[in-house]
């Protein structure tokens, strides 16, 4: 039941290989899980270094890709190959047009207060499993003040993770990626984020009923 709703999750379909009492990692029985659902997206803005290996890890992650930013000398095919779409709009414009659901990432990569500022106004007021922002502490303070005044209420900006990774201490992109993806997973399935050293019971607890 975990395997399949991971699966579902993803709009994903696989072999899956158990044991005969369910353990995995073994081949007494085979399983073809198969989900009737689109991938979920994820949608990066801003085009720079950090925002190509994001859309790396989350094309391996099993997610659709759009990459978005307005200039259009940064926002280009080439530049994010691991993208499925590279859109050259105001990140708010675009977000505004575009659709979005529960199971949609947003990562705000633009880093700049005339982009992230009503893009985020936009991406807290909408559906969405994440929607995190990268930035110093004192760039989330200063972001958080300007979507205050903006109107958000507390409860719309709770639901921003900024600066947005865990604390893997990433210094390269592909490593901030890592630590990017690592929060989406946890979010997604309630993970606490601590080493499997320091927890007791099972590594994979029962799914929870529908």
């Amino acid at each position: 039941t975990a395997d399949a709703r991971g699966e579902l999750a993803l709009g994903a379909s696989a072999l899956r290989h158990y044991g005969p009492h369910g353990e995995r990692r073994e081949d007494a029985v085979t399983l073809f899980l198969q989900s009737f659902a689109p991938p979920p997206r994820m949608l990066v803005f801003g085009a720079i270094d950090y925002a190509a290996a994001v859309a790396r890890i989350g094309g391996f992650l099993g997610y659709r890709v759009t990459v978005c930013d307005a200039r259009p000398v940064f926002a280009t095919p080439k530049r994010f190959p691991g993208a499925v779409e590279v859109v050259v709009d105001w990140p708010h414009r675009y977000l505004r047009g575009t659709g979005t659901d529960e199971r949609t990432v947003i990562c705000v990569l633009t880093h700049d207060p005339k982009f992230d500022v009503p893009l985020l106004e936009e991406a807290l007021r909408r559906p969405a499993a994440y929607i995190g922002a990268m930035g110093s502490r004192r760039t989330h303070d200063e972001r958080r003040a300007r979507l205050s005044e903006a109107g958000l209420s507390e409860a719309e900006l709770a639901r921003l993770r900024s600066p947005l990774g865990l604390d893997l201490g990433a210094r390269t992109p592909e490593e901030v990626a890592v630590s990017v993806a690592a929060e989406i997973v946890a979010l997604r399935w309630g993970g606490s984020g601590v080493p499997l050293t320091a927890t007791a019971g099972a590594i994979h607890p029962p799914a929870a009923a529908p």
